[in-house]
């Protein structure tokens, strides 16, 4: 049971930027930007932004964050889709890219003490081919997905169970994106297909 008064039956984040649509909106901004935009020098897809978002969200231990983003990823990656769960499971073991690996490494720093982030961890994903925008956009959506999976975690947010919940939740942000959500009665009648 959420911690303040959130909209009924509205899942994660969703709930929290209906409730303050003033921050919600720069938290969706921020969202976009990471990962849909990027570094202009930056050559990770949206699928790799995605996965790292997943990623984070697992070692922190926020299940609607990790399960929503793991989906978006699966949906960007399409035939690939089975990269998001391997990747998940054993990052080091996963038929990605070697630059890939480097810069997941790189993100699990950022989330347990990014003061670990070493010029050796970030030699290795220069030398697999990770550009200066591939290496901060990694650091930065580490960094804000700590804060969005505390802020989820933190005033108790609904998270489904039902992993079909989850894959409604990937296609439209792989569709559409970051957009701050407006309530609807559709909302009310099905909440949980209606984005993170």
């Amino acid at each position: 049971m959420p911690h303040i008064p959130l909209p009924d039956g509205v899942p994660g984040i969703r709930s929290l930027v209906m409730y303050r649509p003033d921050t919600g909106q720069h938290l969706y901004d921020l969202a976009q930007a990471l990962l849909r935009s990027g570094s202009p020098d930056s050559t990770l897809s949206d699928a790799e932004r995605e996965l790292i978002a997943a990623f984070v969200s697992k070692q922190n231990q926020t299940a609607f964050c990790m399960n929503s983003h793991a989906a978006a990823s699966r949906y960007l990656y399409a035939d690939q889709r089975d990269l998001v769960d391997l990747t998940l499971s054993d990052p080091t073991a996963a038929p990605i890219s070697a630059k890939l690996k480097a810069l997941v490494a790189i993100a699990g720093h950022v989330q347990a003490d990014a003061r670990t982030v070493s010029n050796d961890l970030v030699a290795a994903a220069r030398a697999e081919g990770a550009t200066d925008g591939d290496i901060h956009d990694t650091v930065l959506i580490a960094a804000s997905f700590c804060m969005y999976n505390r802020y989820v975690d933190g005033l108790a947010t609904l998270t489904p169970t039902d992993p079909a919940a989850y894959e409604a939740m990937g296609e439209r942000m792989g569709t559409l994106g970051y957009q701050l959500p407006k309530a609807t009665a559709s909302d009310v009648a099905s909440p949980v297909t209606n984005l993170s």
